[in-house]
């Protein structure tokens, strides 16, 4: 009986800090957010061709979106 006390606890506290994380950005924010330094790739073309260029190469296709037939070609 104990134990679950336990685990309730353990959930309801990460629960709470889950949601103490949820923020509102406000529009005069979003300006910040969309700065070309804060993208997760900052490159996403290059990014691409060179995956591209690789699952080309090595005559396979990873988890990406691209797909290589081993001659380089789309």
């Amino acid at each position: 009986m104990k134990n679950y006390k336990h685990i309730n606890m353990m959930l309801l506290v990460t629960i709470c800090l889950a949601l103490s994380n949820c923020t509102t950005v406000e529009p005069w924010q979003r300006g910040n957010l969309a700065k070309p330094h804060m993208a997760l790739d900052p490159n996403p073309l290059q990014s691409s061709l060179r995956t591209h260029l690789y699952n080309s190469r090595e005559a396979a296709s990873g988890g990406s979106s691209t797909n290589g037939g081993g001659c380089g070609c789309y």
